[in-house]
């Protein structure tokens, strides 16, 4: 399945029914009078967050949705049908965006969670309502309201527990398919992995989400190389892993590469809490780790991690300092529970 995070989607609520204009007539009744029907609801037009999906690209291929027209009065009173609702189904972690995709609709981050992005129009009043005193045999219906249309842009951000941010080929890819069962593309070159990817860890009986994301370069906030578009990705994470590899010659200056991309990107990711790693620690020799790591610790301020996910070096470490930030900020937000006693 190939993986898209945005879509531009036009759509269009039904519109109302209009009314009936009828008169009732039966043998041996002398007056019926009228008995035209309202026009039905037009139909509306939902996003709901599902589960099973995480990509957009189902709306690659169908970029147009319109909700069912309502059914027109009938005579005998007969209230025409509401028209057929249209949902958009999107993953959750889904931000729908106005027409200039700066406004922001709604974000539908938990599965069930649903939105009225159009709401169908009103059906038309039959000659029924219309009767008084003075005309008692009214001729006239409402047509019903016509719908809402309007152009809308669909916009996934992951949601994930931690997200793996680098320079291309620091380790990401392996790290992820080391520690989940997720299958990146793993190879010797730079940009091996062009789509974000997502896959559960567990350490010590509990789990958590970890997504990762195409390596980041100088410049990538003004578009260069893959750019920085799929930051949005790690934008919903409680924590950052940074990966620097060990075969790099500066270590310390490929940090602040990406340390700068993310400040350039802004929504507080650089804020973050953020773990340090010097990866691949496997491929030099304890002189050379000792030199990185500690021009690592003088660039971050922090003290890093030796990595290795070929020899699983470090992998455990990593992941439980990973969880217990993970953890103590999903305790933040859960809810207080208070005993009914004390509110009643």
């Amino acid at each position: 399945m190939k993986f898209l995070d945005q879509a531009k989607v036009y759509i269009r609520s039904g519109a109302g029914g209009a009314g009936s204009v009828s008169f009732r007539r039966e043998k041996f009744i002398e007056f019926g009078g009228p008995d035209g029907g309202d026009g039905g609801r037009g139909g509306d037009v939902w996003a709901e967050a599902v589960d099973g999906l995480n990509t957009l690209i189902d709306y690659r291929y169908q970029q147009h949705f319109r909700a069912q027209t309502g059914v027109h009065g009938m005579g005998r009173n007969r209230t025409g049908a509401k028209g057929a609702d249209v949902t958009l189904k999107v993953p959750a972690g889904t931000q729908i965006f106005d027409e200039d995709n700066e406004t922001l609709i709604c974000d539908l981050t938990e599965v069930g969670q649903r939105y009225l992005l159009a709401k169908g129009g009103n059906g038309g009043f039959g000659n029924q309502h219309f009767k008084t005193s003075t005309n008692q045999a009214p001729r006239r219906a409402n047509p019903g309201l016509p719908g809402e249309d309007r152009t809308i842009w669909l916009r996934l951000k992951l949601i994930a527990d931690a997200g793996l941010v680098g320079l291309p080929n620091a380790g990401k890819s392996t790290f992820l398919a080391a520690v989940t069962a997720a299958k990146p593309k793993i190879a010797d070159y730079p940009f091996t992995t062009l789509h974000p990817g997502l896959g559960v860890a567990r350490v010590d009986a509990r789990e958590f989400v970890i997504a990762d994301i195409p390596g980041l370069i100088e410049g990538a906030s003004e578009g260069v190389g893959i750019g920085d578009r799929f930051l949005g990705h790690v934008e919903r994470t409680r924590v950052l892993l940074h990966l620097v590899s060990a075969q790099e010659e500066d270590p310390a200056r490929a940090y602040e590469i990406v340390r700068g991309e993310l400040e350039a990107y802004g929504n507080e990711l650089d804020e973050k809490i953020e773990i340090v790693a010097l990866s691949q620690v496997d491929t030099i020799d304890a002189e050379a780790r000792e030199e990185k790591l500690a021009a690592l610790a003088q660039a971050s301020g922090k003290t890093p991690v030796a990595l290795s996910a070929a020899t699983r070096e470090g992998v455990e470490e990593t992941l439980r300092g990973l969880i217990a930030i993970v953890e103590e900020a999903r305790a933040l937000e859960a809810p207080v529970e208070i005993d009914d006693r004390w509110t009643k």
